[in-house]
């Protein structure tokens, strides 16, 4: 290729500073897509069954998204994550339509951990990563609490560090829903502080995690404060708490562990979560879910796991009780097909739906309710 001219010269020479300035920064552009179709039995205000392409997530939820490293030289990097959650039955985005609504965040890192600001998920999501066996699967955890695999937040700054085993992480949130479109589904809108009003909005979390080679614990404390238009979710949903000023509180305390050998893992934990508000009128509510779940690898194509969950609400009068089992076949390092049975019993006052894979799904009280998938997933 050849340059002629002072506009050559000054193309060529941006050239070459981009070159040099892109050798010491590595940029990843990653992604996934799984979908599926779902069955439910029980669905609606008439019990009846339903089959639809379950929205967001079959077993991990579709994104697409950019990660950044630059070495700044002294073991100091800058690092940025952009991601964006979509459906892939419809092509739209969700999180409320945010462009980067999963994550969007810049910082610094060195040996000591990283210091980062923006969008960011809460430490109840990485506490829950490793013993949580199915994840933020259709018909797992999301269906007892949709907090759990939406847990994050506008306006955040985070820390998290790892040393020999030990990770401590820390995020405070200035106002968790700085878009106004919903931070997580039933969690409503709260977009940030007021005059006279420092902590609404604010929502703080800590975690603590020690893991080895083949066994690792953790604990972690989420708080949301209240505000204009939030609001806490129970039932998938279907019923929810107003926390409507500063000093109410959504509260989830968990700890978790997990074990694992050569080609299985087994993980267990509780979440207890706490909520209080300062009107005589609305009541607190106490809620504890407790799993169990594990994996086997029966060959390096086929796997099958499966968890138990048991949700308990004595305030609300309500209980539910799921089991999942899932098998994923792999086609490629990239490509899997999977399919997964479901079945949700609620407590008399309960209606706990199976699935999380959008509105319309929930069962009327008291009702149980079966959920089976068939999936297909590819990552890039």
């Amino acid at each position: 290729m050849t340059f002629k001219g002072l506009p050559a010269l000054a193309l060529a020479a941006g050239l070459a500073l981009a070159h040099t300035s892109a050798s010491a920064q590595s940029v990843t552009l990653y992604g996934m897509l799984d979908t599926g179709i779902e069955y439910l039995s029980h669905a609606g205000a008439n019990n009846s069954s339903l089959v639809r392409v379950p929205a967001n997530t079959g077993s991990l939820p579709s994104r697409w998204g950019l990660r950044g490293d630059e070495d700044l030289g002294g073991s100091l990097h800058a690092v940025f994550a952009l991601e964006s959650g979509f459906n892939v039955r419809a092509g739209d985005l969700n999180q409320g339509g945010r462009l980067f609504g999963r994550q969007a965040w810049v910082g610094l890192s060195n040996p000591y951990g990283t210091l980062s600001f923006g969008r960011q998920y809460s430490m109840t999501f990485w506490v829950m990563n490793d013993a949580d066996i199915l994840g933020p699967d259709l018909f797992g955890s999301g269906s007892l609490d949709s907090y759990i695999p939406n847990a994050r937040s506008d306006n955040t700054v985070a820390y998290k560090g790892v040393f020999q085993g030990l990770t401590v992480g820390a995020t405070y949130s200035f106002g968790r829903d700085g878009g106004g479109t919903g931070n997580s589904p039933g969690q409503g809108m709260c977009a940030g502080q007021t005059p006279g009003q420092m902590t609404s909005c604010r929502q703080i979390s800590t975690m603590l995690k020690y893991d080895t080679a083949w066994f690792g614990v953790a604990g972690a404390w989420d708080e949301q404060r209240g505000g204009a238009g939030a609001a806490a979710n129970f039932f998938n949903g279907a019923s929810t708490v107003p926390l409507t000023s500063s000093s109410d509180k959504d509260t989830r305390w968990q700890m978790n562990g997990y074990v694992k050998g050569g080609n299985w893992k087994a993980g267990a934990g509780w979440l207890g979560r706490r909520v209080q508000t300062a009107s005589a009128a609305v009541a607190d509510v106490n809620s504890d879910m407790f799993y169990v779940g594990a994996v086997y690898q029966f060959t390096p194509a086929f796997a099958v796991d499966g968890e138990v969950f048991r949700m308990l609400n004595a305030r609300q009068n309500t209980r539910a009780t799921m089991a999942t089992l899932r098998g994923t076949y792999f086609l490629s390092k990239r490509t899997a097909v999977y399919t997964q049975v479901a079945w949700l019993g609620n407590s008399e006052h309960a209606a706990y739906s199976v699935s999380s894979g959008g509105a319309g799904g929930s069962p009327t009280p008291g009702t149980s309710q079966l959920g089976v998938n068939v999936g297909m997933r590819h990552t890039f």
